[in-house]
C-alpha cells in the first residue's frame, strides 16, 4: 500500500486562501530522486505570507508551506545518502513552490540536502532554520573583512531572528556587539543578556538630513532592514569596514551617494542563503553545530505540532512577537 501523510495545505477559492490539514500520498509530492521522512520544520516569515496566498512567494495552490525541513532519508539516487541518515533541507525552492516542510515528507532533488553535522540535532537545525543561516552567513561575510579589534559591529533589526542569533555568534567571537531596534523600551533587557556592549533606538542611526557621510562609528554593521536604514548606516562606516544586507522588511529600496565606497573604502556584502553554493553551505552549517552553536538554544522556542500550526501563523501575520516556532511531526 502507498505511504500517506499529512500537511498542512494552502487551498484557493476566489479570492480567499484556506488552510487545511489533509491527507496526501506520496506520489502527490513533485519529482526529485530524493524522499525524507520530515521530524521537524519552524515557521518564518516567507512561510506565512505563502499561507496567506502571497503569489510573490508561492505562484500556485493549493501548496504546501515550510522553507525549513530537517529529518532522515527514506530513498535516495545519490550515493553519499543512505536510508536514516539525518538531512536539513533550507533555501532553493522548498516550501516556496515545491512542496515544503509543513508536510511529513517531502521529495527534493539531492543537491539540495545537507547531511546534519554532528554537533546538531534535527531540532536544533531547525531552531536554527533559514534564519540562523543568513545570520550565520552575514557574520562570515562581515568576518573576512573585519576583525574584532576594529571596533564596534552594529546589528540592525534587533528583536528579528537573523539580528538576534547574528548577535549571539558574534558576542562568541569577541565582537563588541551594538543593536538597534524600535523596541528599546520593551526589548533592551532581553537583547542585554546575549551579551551585547549596547542597545540603542533605531532613531539614533537614521540621517534626517539626507548628508552624504555621517561621522564614522561602525567597524562593520549586519543589516538586516534594508530601504531608508542600509543607506543610512552605510554612511557611518569606518574606513575598510562592511556592511551585510539580508532583508528588506524596511523597503527593497535604498539610497546612497558612491563616497562611503571611494573614500573610505567600505564593503557592501548582498546575502542570499537560498541559491548559497553547497560548498559554502556545508561549511556554514559546521561552523553553526561547532565553535558557532549558540548556548541556550532550546530557550525562547514553542514546540507545535501541525494541529497548532495556522494560530501561529495569523499570529505571526498580525505582527504578534511569538518567538521560534518548530513544527515537529513526531
Amino acid at each position: 500500500m502507498e505511504k500517506s501523510f499529512k500537511a498542512l495545505r494552502i487551498i484557493e477559492e476566489g479570492d480567499r486562501y484556506l488552510r487545511k490539514i489533509e491527507n496526501r500520498k506520496v506520489s502527490d509530492l513533485p519529482e526529485g530522486d530524493t524522499l525524507i521522512k520530515v521530524r521537524y520544520s519552524s515557521l518564518n516569515y516567507k512561510d506565512a505570507l505563502s499561507s496567506a496566498g502571497n503569489k510573490g512567494v508561492t505562484r500556485n495552490y493549493p501548496h504546501t508551506p515550510g522553507i525549513d525541513a530537517a529529518g532522515t532519508i527514506v530513498t535516495s539516487s545519490e550515493k553519499t545518502f543512505s536510508e536514516g541518515e539525518e538531512v536539513i533541507v533550507t533555501g532553493y525552492d522548498l516550501g516556496m513552490n515545491t512542496e515544503g516542510g509543513f508536510g511529513e515528507y517531502i521529495r527534493v532533488p539531492s543537491k539540495w540536502v545537507v547531511k546534519k553535522p554532528e554537533g546538531l540535532n534535527l531540532k536544533e537545525s531547525m531552531i536554527y532554520g533559514t534564519a540562523g543561516f543568513t545570520a550565520a552567513l552575514s557574520v562570515y561575510k562581515l568576518t573576512e573583512t573585519v576583525d574584532k579589534d576594529a571596533g564596534e559591529i552594529l546589528i540592525t533589526g534587533g528583536t528579528g531572528g537573523v539580528a538576534n542569533i547574528a548577535s549571539k555568534i558574534l558576542v562568541k567571537l569577541g565582537y563588541d556587539v551594538v543593536v538597534a531596534t524600535g523596541k528599546v523600551d520593551s526589548q533592551k533587557e532581553e537583547l542585554l543578556k546575549l551579551g551585547v556592549k549596547s542597545v540603542i533606538s533605531r532613531k539614533e542611526i537614521q540621517d534626517e538630513k539626507g548628508k552624504a557621510m555621517l561621522k564614522s562609528r561602525w567597524a562593520g554593521v549586519i543589516d538586516t532592514v534594508g530601504g531608508a536604514t542600509l543607506g543610512d548606516v552605510i554612511k557611518s562606516v569606518n574606513y575598510n569596514g562592511a556592511v551585510t544586507t539580508c532583508g528588506n522588511v524596511g523597503g527593497d529600496k535604498f539610497e546612497s551617494s558612491v563616497y562611503p565606497f571611494i573614500l573610505r573604502g567600505v564593503t557592501l556584502y548582498g546575502i542570499d542563503s537560498v541559491q548559497c553554493p553547497m560548498d559554502l553551505r556545508l561549511k556554514i552549517w559546521e561552523k553553526l553545530a561547532g565553535p558557532w552553536k549558540a548556548e541556550n538554544l532550546q530557550e525562547m522556542i514553542s514546540i507545535v505540532k501541525l494541529e497548532e500550526l495556522e494560530q501561529k501563523i495569523d499570529e505571526m501575520l498580525a505582527g504578534k512577537k511569538a518567538g521560534r516556532i518548530i513544527l515537529t511531526h513526531e
